[in-house]
Formats: C-alpha cells, sequence, structure tokens
C-alpha cells in the first residue's frame, strides 16, 4: 500500500498508533490489527475498514441543464433499505434531502445552485448508517437571472 500509507510519527510519542491511507481505495477494504508492544505488554486493536463510493454520469465535467445521475454505493454486507441525499445549505436557502431505495439520484436540469457540497446516507437492514461528503462541481453560467445588465456610462461592467 505504500506510499499511500503513513503512521503518524509525532503522535507515536503521546500514544497514538493511527494509520492514516490517503487515497482509500475500494481494494483496501477488511479487517485491521494494530499491535503495540511496550517493554512486557502487547497491546492489539482490530478496525474494520468500509469503502464508500459516488459514482457520477457523466463522470467527468458535470455541464450546467445536461442530465446528471449521482449513486453511492457502500462496501457493507447488509441489505440497503434506503439512500438519502442531502445538499448542504446555502446562504438564505435550506438544504435539500431527497430518500430513495435504489439510490440514484436524477438531476434532470442542473444549475449552479446545484453545486457544492453533498452527501449520500445509506440505511441497511442491520440498521447500520454509513455516509461519505464529496463535493459536486458545475460548469454553467452562473450570472444574473435577465441577460440585460445596465452600467452607468463611463464604470466598469461585469
Amino acid at each position: 500500500m505504500k506510499p499511500r500509507v503513513s503512521l503518524q510519527d509525532p503522535a507515536l510519542r503521546n500514544g497514538n498508533f493511527s494509520l492514516r491511507i490517503v487515497p482509500v481505495r475500494n481494494e483496501d477494504v477488511g479487517l485491521y490489527e494494530a499491535q503495540v508492544k511496550y517493554k512486557t505488554e502487547v497491546h492489539s486493536c482490530h478496525v474494520e475498514l468500509g469503502v464508500i463510493t459516488v459514482t457520477l454520469i457523466p463522470p467527468s465535467l458535470v455541464m450546467e441543464n445536461e442530465l446528471l445521475l449521482m449513486s453511492c454505493n457502500s462496501s457493507h454486507q447488509a441489505s440497503l433499505v434506503e439512500t438519502c441525499w442531502f445538499q448542504s445549505e446555502h446562504p438564505g436557502r435550506t438544504s435539500r434531502t431527497f430518500c430513495s431505495l435504489p439510490g440514484t439520484l436524477s438531476i434532470l436540469h442542473p444549475a449552479m445552485s446545484d453545486a457544492g457540497s453533498w452527501r449520500c446516507q445509506l440505511r441497511y437492514s442491520d440498521k447500520e448508517i454509513v455516509s461519505a461528503t464529496f463535493n459536486l462541481q458545475i460548469l454553467g453560467f452562473d450570472g444574473p437571472a435577465s441577460p440585460v445588465v445596465y452600467a452607468a456610462a463611463g464604470s466598469a461592467a461585469n
């Protein structure tokens, strides 16, 4: 897994034996064990790493007014009960929430207001809830609603 894996060397002296994986990949899923030996004592802990994948269609550039599909999948083994999508709050606007079973969110005519932080939350039959956050970028025009802009003679117009 090198060079994606590191121990936080300065933290080791303070008793923090955290493992850092950047970036996490689907193949990193599984059970991890840490063992710390100090004099005659051995301490260990187990951590299970699960991975959530957020997929966009189209996968590269999301254009304003073109169909956008967002899906969210997890390595969790139980049956999926519900998928919810949350768009973070923008100033002056409440957050939007969409929930469904299949897990794919369709935005027929994405606008610049759809850009920003989104979180998908997956709820499973064993009551496990997992989520991931990602930043949606949309290529488009974020200008006035009217295509006519008035400016005073002699001033600058943007």
